[in-house]
This record gives structure tokens, C-alpha cells and sequence, in this order.
């Protein structure tokens, strides 16, 4: 596939710049098993990307939960709230946003979180949440009309930078098959990092596969290098 030289960067949050995914599997996990259910891998897969609101569906509807999605969501939530705060950055996060807004191209948020989660999730990453032109939260954005895999989140994302590029022009950067699908519904590129669980066939819409963002090379987009 050839990539594309980009100007603009869309980064997903969740199981790629921080490392929540094993925190929502816990509070999954919890909940599922006070009703004598097993929260799967296979069932985990299938909500990569979504939000909120519709994980809790689907895993009700799965499992046949004796709970409305209201419930599920607050009893998930007591546990976010223990846990959220202390989640950490994945590898290469850092050092990427650092380095793409040190050399001045825009980057902005693309997630399926709400604005409750994000401030809860990034209680102790202020500064490097700073680095980043606006947020684009689905769950409670009232623009993201659909979660992924539709492609709103970043069109409404892109939109919103000052000199709204055209979708072609934005790199995407996911973990998640819906994601991907996402962003490849919305004309942009994307660099998936995906949980090594994922079928390497489902992310055949996928630009690259990388194994960490320590492994991304900016030049690749035309986007300014790492000093050596």
C-alpha cells in the first residue's frame, strides 16, 4: 500500500496512548461475574471502538444480564473510579505527541470516551493531554451523531482543527477493528497498534501494523522525523 504524505494527526485514547483496556476487562470482568457470567476474550474483541453506552448493551444482550445498561454502566463506573486514575501511558506515546507538537503539526483526540472518563483517566496526565489541539469525546460530543465504526468521530475531529484539512490529508492512529474501519470510512489513513489477539486478517483496511508506537517513523507520512 503507498502511504501519503499527511499534515494532521488523530490518535485514538483508549488501548493506544494510555493503557485502560485491561481496566475496562477488570470492571467487565466484576460485574459480569456478581451475576455468575464469564466476560470473554471473544465477547472483549467484539467492543473494541465503541462506546460506552453500546458495550454495555452488547454485553447485556450477550450474556443475558438481569440488568438495564444504567445499571451495568454505574456499577462498571464505582470500579473506574478506583482504577482510572492510575492508568499509565502505553509505550512511545509519549515521546510521539511530544515530538509532533514539538515540530508544530496539529494533533488532536479522537475517542469514544465520554468527558467523565477522560477527565477521570487523565487526572495525572494534564500536561501531556495539554499537547493536543482540542478533544473530540463521542460518547458525549452531541456532533458524533454515531460511535465507531462509523467514520463521524474523525470528521467531526478534523473538522475542528483551525484550517480544517481535507480528510486525506489526516493520519489516524487506532488499536481497535472498528477503529480502523472508521477511519478508512472517513477517506484518512491509519496506523493501527493492535492487542496481539486481533487477526492480523481483520485489519486488512489498515495503512500499517505496527507493534508499538515506538515503531512508527514519521518520514514514512512525511511528518517530521526523530532525531537519531
Amino acid at each position: 500500500m503507498q502511504l501519503k504524505n499527511v499534515t494532521h494527526v488523530l490518535f485514538d485514547l483508549d488501548g493506544l496512548l494510555i493503557d485502560s483496556e485491561i481496566i475496562y476487562t477488570e470492571a467487565f470482568s466484576t460485574v459480569c461475574a456478581k451475576y455468575g457470567k464469564i466476560f470473554t476474550w471473544e465477547l472483549k474483541s467484539t467492543l473494541l471502538g465503541y462506546q460506552g453506552p453500546e458495550c454495555a448493551e452488547k454485553i447485556i444482550r450477550a450474556l443475558d444480564l438481569p440488568v438495564s445498561k444504567e445499571e451495568f454502566s454505574e456499577e462498571c463506573w464505582e470500579i473506574y473510579e478506583i482504577l482510572f486514575p492510575k492508568v499509565q501511558l502505553m509505550p512511545g506515546a509519549r515521546r510521539l505527541v511530544e515530538h509532533l507538537h514539538r515540530h508544530g503539526v496539529p494533533i488532536a483526540l479522537a475517542t469514544s470516551s465520554s468527558l467523565d472518563s477522560v477527565n477521570l483517566k487523565m487526572k495525572n496526565h494534564q500536561e501531556f493531554l495539554s499537547l493536543f489541539n482540542h478533544l473530540t469525546m463521542g460518547t458525549t460530543d452531541p456532533e458524533v451523531t454515531k460511535g465507531k465504526p462509523d467514520p463521524a468521530i474523525f470528521l467531526v475531529c478534523a473538522s475542528r482543527f483551525p484550517d480544517n484539512p481535507d480528510p486525506e490529508d489526516c493520519l489516524v492512529f487506532e488499536d481497535a477493528v472498528n477503529g480502523v474501519k472508521a477511519a478508512k470510512a472517513a477517506d484518512m489513513q491509519v496506523v493501527v497498534v493492535p492487542d496481539p489477539r486481533i487477526s492480523i486478517t481483520e485489519l486488512n483496511d489498515a495503512t500499517l501494523v505496527l507493534k508499538s508506537l515506538d515503531d512508527f517513523k514519521p518520514e514514512l507520512f512525511g511528518l517530521p522525523p526523530y532525531s537519531s
